[in-house]
This record gives C-alpha cells, sequence and structure tokens, in this order.
C-alpha cells in the first residue's frame, strides 16, 4: 500500500524541502500541501490520505486535540509531528511519531519508513487480546507514567511491570510510548484529556 502523505506546515521553504525529501521516496506520495490545518480533514477525504506531517505550533487552542480526532476518525492514519521549535513532550505524546527542523535528508528517510511499518504492524495487530493486568499497565505508559510509579500504584515489582511491558510490545508491535498512547486512545482505553495530565 503506498503511503500518500499531507504536509501541513505554513513555511513554503520547509514544505518544499520535506516535499522533495519524501518524493524521492519509494512507495511515498506527497498529495497535498496545506499552510493551515483548516481545510485538513476535507482534504484527507480527497486524497485518501494516510499519513499527515504536521507542525503543532499550526494548532491554536482550540484545535490542540486534532491528532486525536483525526485518529478517532481515521483509525490507519498516521500523524508525524514537525518539530521547527521547543516544544514539551506531553504536547507530542498524541503523534506517531516526530520529525526534527534540523534532521538530516537520511533520518528523515529512515523515520518515515519506521512509521511506515509501524502502521502496518498496527493494522496487522488491531485484535490483539490483552489481559486486565497489561491494559491498566497500557493505561499507565500511555498517561506518562515511569515503571516505578506503575509498580508503586499497582503495588507489584518493577520486574513485573517491564515483564508485562514486554508482552503488550510482543502483542500489540507497538515498541514506542506514543504509539501506546496512540493505541490506548484508538481502544478508548483513555481519555484524550488524560493524555496532558
Amino acid at each position: 500500500m503506498s503511503n500518500r502523505v499531507i504536509i501541513c506546515e505554513a513555511s513554503e521553504i520547509i514544505t518544499t524541502g520535506l516535499y522533495e525529501i519524501i518524493q524521492g521516496m519509494d512507495g511515498f506520495d506527497v498529495v497535498a500541501r496545506l499552510d493551515t490545518p483548516e481545510s485538513l480533514s476535507e482534504k484527507i477525504l480527497a486524497t485518501d490520505a494516510n499519513t499527515l506531517i504536521i507542525n503543532p505550533n499550526l494548532l491554536g487552542f482550540s484545535d490542540r486535540y486534532l491528532p486525536q480526532q483525526l485518529i478517532k476518525e481515521y483509525p490507519q492514519f498516521t500523524i508525524i509531528a514537525l518539530v521547527t521549535t521547543y516544544i514539551e513532550l506531553p504536547a507530542l505524546k498524541s503523534y506517531n511519531g516526530v520529525i526534527e527542523i534540523n534532521d538530516p535528508k537520511q533520518k528523515v528517510i529512515a523515520k518515515m519508513k519506521q512509521f511506515a511499518q509501524d502502521n502496518d504492524k498496527q493494522e496487522k495487530t488491531e485484535d490483539v487480546e490483552l489481559s486486565k493486568r497489561e491494559i491498566d499497565v497500557l493505561v499507565a505508559v500511555a498517561k506518562g507514567m515511569m515503571n516505578k510509579e506503575i509498580a508503586d500504584q499497582m503495588n507489584i515489582s518493577i520486574h513485573t511491570v517491564i515483564s508485562h511491558r514486554k508482552n503488550i510490545t510482543r502483542k500489540t508491535g507497538i515498541k514506542s510510548v506514543s504509539g501506546l498512547t496512540v493505541y490506548a486512545l484508538l481502544n478508548n482505553l483513555i481519555d484524550e484529556n488524560e493524555v496532558y495530565k
């Protein structure tokens, strides 16, 4: 399946550079370039895009939950934050990944391939059966808790928490915390407001 990409970035210079890199990759096609997120939903439908690269700075206060809304509307959608200035980590949790403004070309290519691979894995593992305890650990991870905090809250050892996390990764095929957060949101295990706590 080809990766149909929308780039949403105000700077034409940055957009053009990213466009040149992605268009040169096998299996990737930039189907739209936007300088604001206003017509994003319409563009996604019109182009059948499955990947969005967006600068989080374009999202105003009222749009801050846009990544989660898009993921709920389009479950097989990959949303990548294009970070051009400092952004606090909790604000990036709802994205599948991050491309930094100073990433060299080869790193951008490697990241794009990894994001596409992670999305393919997520499609194949939709009917994953997690145990009740694994779901509890997954929710805690998605809320940004560290292993020790999870262990203390659940009265289990850190070793047990790590074991549960390994099982979750094995069953879901998702390794990153941001990926697990998206998985938890998609499966209604947590509310989008809890991600920012």
